[in-house]
């Protein structure tokens, strides 16, 4: 981004503040969501996937990513090697069928 262009963006931010325009939106005061798998993926893919997810349809590849964080903190908690075990197989076949889903996407969106 170019210095003017950014100093632009930067003004009208602060003017918004100081009018208090940016009171009262949803999430004030929440961190920012996590978008850092998307810095991958082209803008027409993220789009995409936004108005997907805003319409409540996600695609498989996010519901099986959601699962994989419990997952893996099963397996952090696990005390018996069992325990590890099963919670290793569980991970192993989220990843697989998360990149499953990856690649479905990519060759659909290719088309």
């Amino acid at each position: 981004m170019s210095r003017s262009l950014r100093n632009l963006v930067e003004r009208q931010i602060s003017k918004a503040i100081a009018e208090g325009q940016l009171k009262g939106l949803e999430g004030e005061g929440k961190p920012l969501p996590d978008h850092a798998g998307e810095a991958f993926t082209d803008m027409a893919t993220q789009v995409a996937v936004r108005i997907m997810a805003e319409a409540g349809a996600l695609p498989e590849e996010f519901k099986i990513k959601k699962l994989l964080e419990p997952a893996r903190q099963a397996y952090r908690e696990a005390k018996s090697e069992e325990e590890k075990r099963l919670a290793m197989a569980l991970i192993a076949d989220l990843e697989q069928r998360y990149n499953i889903a990856v690649e479905a996407r990519r060759k659909f969106m290719s088309r």
